[in-house]
């Protein structure tokens, strides 16, 4: 059976030895390293990854490509394949009956573009529920888009909710650049590999809920000030002093903000007794 990939899985497979590397170096793998690998296709990635580290966990929605990974690795004793939609698969759960796997350290993955943003949330937690456990590091082939955003800067256009959400989470670095004819189908748009560190947030939130929220309004709209878009936390006319006092602005947009000003923002509405959540 020769198989290809399928739309339906937003699968494309990567063939560029350039990028493989890239990927491998950026991972700073060790030799006791446990890997989680989502939507490993056809395993090419997998392959590289295997005579580096203890072991390789991977999580595949496809049931063909399952099958073909099962004959690849037959022999590998330090590769588990789960079949599974990695949005509902529990790991540590999967892994229990499998003695010589530890819950895995780190990602490494080319993953599905179409549910990017829920995987990141998976993967890293939110603001309010950080992951309890979380990975040391991710290295992730994402759309350019995306990366762009995950590792933007305040003030600049592609700095948005999904940035703050992310930074205020982990260190994020692009790696490389990736263009579409490094794929099999290329996709409509050209890749990056991103490494994401995790880490406890600095500074941190006094009510984490609270700065979820604040963010989500503020962002709603990016085109209009953020003292607009924070009516229905706090009045403006409060609102406006508060900001003059963080050294915010007040005509400042979202996009203005760092993560630092945010938190700043968040924890000073959240010692207003008068500010609901």
């Amino acid at each position: 059976m020769r198989l290809r990939p399928r739309k339906q899985f937003g699968q494309h497979w990567l063939r560029s030895d350039r990028v493989l590397h890239q990927i491998i170096k950026a991972a700073t793998l060790r030799p006791d390293d446990f890997i989680l690998e989502i939507g490993p296709g056809m395993g090419v990635l997998t392959r590289q990854l295997l005579p580096l580290v203890a072991g390789v966990i991977a999580v595949e929605i496809d049931r063909d490509l399952c099958q073909k990974l099962r004959q690849n690795f037959i022999d590998v004793y330090h590769f588990l394949l789960i079949e599974g939609d990695i949005l509902a698969v529990d790991v540590s759960a999967e892994i229990a009956a499998f003695p010589q796997f530890q819950r895995p350290n780190k990602v490494v993955a080319n993953i599905p573009y179409n549910i990017t943003g829920p995987i990141l949330e998976k993967l890293l937690g939110t603001i309010a529920h950080p992951n309890p456990q979380p990975f040391q590091q991710m290295v992730l082939l994402v759309q350019k888009e995306v990366a762009d955003r995950l590792c933007a800067k305040a003030g600049s256009r592609a700095f948005g909710a999904l940035s703050v959400r992310v930074q205020y989470l982990a260190d994020c670095e692009q790696i490389c650049s990736v263009p579409a004819q490094a794929f099999f189908p290329p996709p409509k748009v050209d890749s990056a590999v991103v490494r994401l560190t995790p880490r406890p947030p600095n500074p941190a939130a006094h009510n984490p809920r609270l700065l979820d929220q604040l963010v989500k309004l503020g962002f709603a709209t990016k085109r209009k000030m953020l003292r607009n878009n924070l009516t229905s936390v706090v009045d403006r006319d409060r609102l406006i002093p508060l900001l003059e006092s963080l050294n915010i602005n007040p005509q400042a947009r979202a996009e203005d903000l760092s993560v630092a000003a945010w938190v700043a923002l968040s924890n000073a509405l959240s010692e207003d007794n008068t500010v609901g959540e």
